[in-house]
């Protein structure tokens, strides 16, 4: 004999529902310790710190100057030079970048014309009479100069090597401009030569892009032992601010594991800032616009400002 069918009174659960959990809330009215915070993990394996926004600033400089090396091409030297400029723009600080490779590619990436430069750092570095003033250029962003460059400057590695005190030379030039900005960044060219000497020997700090590939890391090696020599013989306040994973795809384990072993070697050394790859980025070079510019609220600019804020909490005032 069939039985009958219990219909559902109001107190008893609806077929397949499932029984609600308990919020946060109730659980921490229920027990009395701390529900601790999710901690986020970023790409690089470690915990994301909180980076707070920069400070406002009663005044500018001393500027604080900082080289972009790496003596593998095509690791994101002037992508981070203009974007990581540009991003502290933003911040209220007053930038100045060095385009200090023959190439001009910083120069071209802000939609400079390099056969149609009067002036570039070859004349500042070469010429006695020539000043600061006659040779910086407004880069389109606010706040943000430049100091060109174009093929003239591969002439001044050769020049040089007969000065006196020729690796002291980027540092004398850029004295007079220390007062004026926050920062400095100079794109060095992808060589250890005299230029990359230089740059190393007028900086305070170090950056080095490295693109999230096994070549890549094969080189860093020789860099880190070009810098140490440079600290040791000519400028003993140097320093490696940090280095910055680029062309990261984490979707492969290839990105992931190189990524894992940077961080093996370099420790925190290497920001927890990673900039992913993005089509957004050759699009704003085509521009001649920082990516912050051409497309604010990409997740390229996002980075970008998020490197800004580490660079800032990292060197005490950026």
């Amino acid at each position: 004999m069939r039985q009958p069918v219990h219909a559902p009174g109001p107190s008893d659960p609806l077929p397949f529902e499932r029984p609600q959990r308990p919020s946060r809330e109730e659980l921490h009215a229920a027990d009395p310790l701390p529900i601790p915070p999710t901690v986020e993990i970023g790409p690089t394996g470690r915990p994301m710190p909180h980076l707070p926004e920069p400070p406002a600033l009663d005044g500018h400089g001393p500027a604080r100057i900082v080289s972009m090396c790496n003596q593998k091409g095509g690791v994101g030297k002037t992508t981070t030079t203009i974007n990581l400029g540009a991003a502290m723009a933003e911040f209220g600080r007053r930038v100045l970048l060095v385009d200090f490779d023959p190439q001009g590619s910083l120069s071209v990436g802000l939609g400079l014309n390099p056969h149609e430069m009067d002036m570039t750092i070859y004349n500042l570095l070469m010429e006695r009479d020539v000043t600061l003033d006659d040779v910086i250029v407004p880069s389109g962003v606010p706040g943000m100069d430049l100091l060109p460059s174009n093929i003239d400057l591969a002439a001044a590695e050769v020049q040089l090597v007969h000065e006196v005190a020729r690796e002291q030379t980027l540092q004398r030039v850029l004295r007079p401009a220390l007062a004026d900005y926050d920062l400095i960044l100079i794109d060095c060219q992808p060589s250890l030569g005299l230029l990359t000497v230089n740059a190393l020997t007028a900086s305070h700090g170090v950056i080095v892009p490295l693109e999230c590939e096994y070549f890549a890391l094969r080189g860093v090696a020789l860099l880190k032992t070009t810098i140490d020599k440079v600290t040791e013989r000519l400028n003993p306040d140097l320093v490696v601010d940090g280095v910055l994973g680029t062309m990261y795809d984490g979707r492969t384990l290839h990105g992931r594991e190189v990524m894992e072993r940077l961080v093996q070697a370099w420790g925190d050394t290497v920001f927890h800032t990673v900039i992913r790859r993005t089509v957004k980025f050759s699009d704003a070079t085509v521009a001649g616009e920082p990516i912050t510019n051409y497309a604010s609220s990409s997740a390229g600019a996002g980075a970008y400002r998020q490197l800004a804020k580490e660079v800032v909490a990292r060197c005490h005032g950026g």
